[in-house]
């Protein structure tokens, strides 16, 4: 994983938490990097697992809550880093579609080396979409957490199911998106 998403996580443990919380949290982690991420290094996905495990031990807050939350906050950074992919978009729809087709070969442009996740979008009408989460991280909460958090960012609420599926041996996680103003 990219370190930008180890810096925004220590950000996000700093600003809600306190920043004696970020330090306990990586001395409690068994990270090989130690806990020194640069924003354009490549770390292994396990640190951010153990970070997530130890921040939910110390918050008492489930793992999968926290990677929602630190979703939210990470759509922010990203939007305020890279605001031209959020301009190309008018709506939530919009920018989702975007995601493999323009924003990740940008971002595989800056950096070569990066494992990004794949998403499949499929439009169900004007007010409902199905995105298809596929990675080998097990990260589904932190995608969620993205999308609620790009739909504040949109003017759109929305209501999101997630499901696991397999398809032809490939699992996967599916996004049932409903904007709540459609729902009749």
């Amino acid at each position: 994983m990219k370190g930008m998403v180890f810096t925004e996580l220590l950000g996000f443990v700093e600003h809600t938490y306190g920043a004696d919380a970020v330090d306990d949290l990586i001395e409690a982690s068994d990270l090989p990097s130690g806990g020194a991420y640069t924003a354009v290094g490549t770390y292994d996905h396990k640190e951010m697992q153990s970070l997530v495990a130890n921040l939910s031990a110390q918050s008492n807050t489930p793992p999968n809550e926290l990677l929602d939350l630190f979703g939210q906050h990470l759509i922010g950074r990203f939007k305020a880093s890279f605001p031209d992919f959020f301009k190309t978009a008018a709506t939530l729809f919009d920018f989702l579609e975007s995601i493999d087709s323009h924003i990740h070969v940008e971002v595989r442009k800056l950096y070569p080396d990066a494992e990004l996740p794949e998403f499949r979008a499929e439009r169900l009408g004007t007010g409902a979409m199905h995105l298809d989460y596929r990675s080998n991280r097990p990260f589904a909460a932190l995608a969620s957490g993205l999308i609620l958090g790009a739909a504040q960012l949109y003017g759109e609420t929305v209501l999101i199911e997630r499901s696991a599926h397999e398809h032809d041996g490939e699992k996967f996680v599916r996004f049932s998106i409903q904007k709540t103003d459609a729902i009749a």
